[in-house]
């Protein structure tokens, strides 16, 4: 979280700074994540040898190949923001397309801190239910990192020469962390993904009545003129 920053405020951003960030995220939160979610839950909590044991590697395989298109492809609209090719979505620095790939890493990191015991301790019935869940939550954590969905970058957060609010609030939330890591961590993260989602269908509704207006308003400029 304070890498980037720190370079942007030392004005030594470089390259070679970028892919190093990047091949960094690819093991903390992509790797690690995956072989967590494999061997915390989905590996241990299935039947070695069958189909849908199979399948759960191919889950976390797939995790893994989208979290390092997602750095790619942030890479790639970083160091050219302005040549985008056609159909691409217009680089935004106020916000993240796709969703970051450390937060990803951070939800399964926090449901295993939240509950540290394997699923297999549930028992083989409820551990298969339960790996089936994380599945399908690795499965759309996956999709949404190589979406077009919009998620805030919060930089611009704290550039103001007002931030006493901010300190504030970054103390405090940081306090809730020391004193409820379990329970404070899992909340922030869904906080920010549900944000993300939230924000896109408010914006798809809103846009709605503009798009409409637009259609309208040509048909009554053509029949004031032959009137």
């Amino acid at each position: 979280m304070l890498d980037g920053r720190i370079a942007r405020l030392t004005k030594t951003t470089t390259e070679i700074g970028i892919q190093l960030d990047s091949l960094a995220d690819v093991v903390t939160f992509g790797l690690a994540p995956a072989v967590l979610a494999f061997v915390w839950g989905y590996g241990a909590g299935l039947t070695e040898g069958t189909n849908l044991h199979s399948f759960a590697w191919f889950i976390s395989f797939m995790y893994l190949m989208c979290g390092a298109f997602r750095l790619a492809r942030f890479n790639v609209q970083a160091s050219r923001p302005r040549i985008i090719a056609e159909g691409t979505v217009k680089v935004d620095k106020k916000s993240f397309v796709g969703l970051p790939i450390p937060v990803a890493g951070c939800l399964i990191a926090a449901i295993v801190h939240l509950a540290p015991t394997p699923l297999l301790a549930f028992g083989p019935d409820r551990a298969e239910i339960y790996s089936g869940l994380l599945m399908l939550l690795v499965g759309v954590l996956s999709v949404m990192m190589i979406s077009t969905l919009r998620f805030s970058s919060f930089k611009t957060v704290g550039t103001r020469t007002r931030s006493t609010r901010t300190i504030i609030f970054a103390v405090a939330i940081g306090m809730l962390i020391f004193l409820y890591s379990r329970y404070v961590l899992l909340a922030l993260v869904l906080a920010y993904i549900l944000h993300g989602l939230l924000s896109r269908l408010i914006g798809m509704f809103w846009r709605r009545p503009d798009s409409v207006e637009t259609k309208i308003e040509p048909n009554t400029a053509r029949r004031g003129s032959q009137s």
